[in-house]
């Protein structure tokens, strides 16, 4: 029920804390589905984080490589970039500090004070995208 409230706000044009639909071309179907995403803004770059881990919307941004982020009637085209496992502790970092109370149950206990290592041990199963208008 949460998904489809915040869904449904953001495809109204209101946004809870910078929540907006991530829309991506299924990779089978080539149909749009879409998603409620809590984008990241963190030092000059924007991310997309998969609390929920390897998803459908994963797979298919994977396959697709681009995807739209909306809110209300505005739409934004971007191109996405998976990071590396090395390369997510510090935005997984910044997620759960700007995203925590939302998210924190699906990171195995993890919290935005946790040890670098802690991180690093469970960046395989959160993937994280670098985002940039295409």
């Amino acid at each position: 029920m949460g998904n489809r409230l915040v869904a449904g706000l953001a495809g109204l044009g209101l946004s809870l804390r910078g929540s907006q639909v991530l829309a991506v071309r299924g990779r089978k179907s080539g149909h749009w589905r879409t998603t409620p995403v809590n984008p990241l803004s963190h030092h000059g770059e924007r991310y997309l984080v998969a609390p929920r881990g390897h998803t459908q919307w994963v797979r298919n941004l994977r396959a697709a490589g681009t995807g739209e982020l909306r809110l209300g009637r505005r739409s934004e085209a971007f191109r996405a970039t998976e990071l590396a496992d090395d390369e997510k502790p510090e935005v997984l970092r910044a997620y759960l500090e700007r995203w925590q109370p939302q998210v924190g149950g699906y990171f195995e206990g993890v919290d935005a004070d946790a040890p670098e290592a802690e991180l690093r041990r469970i960046a395989p199963g959160f993937p994280v995208f670098r985002i940039s208008r295409s």
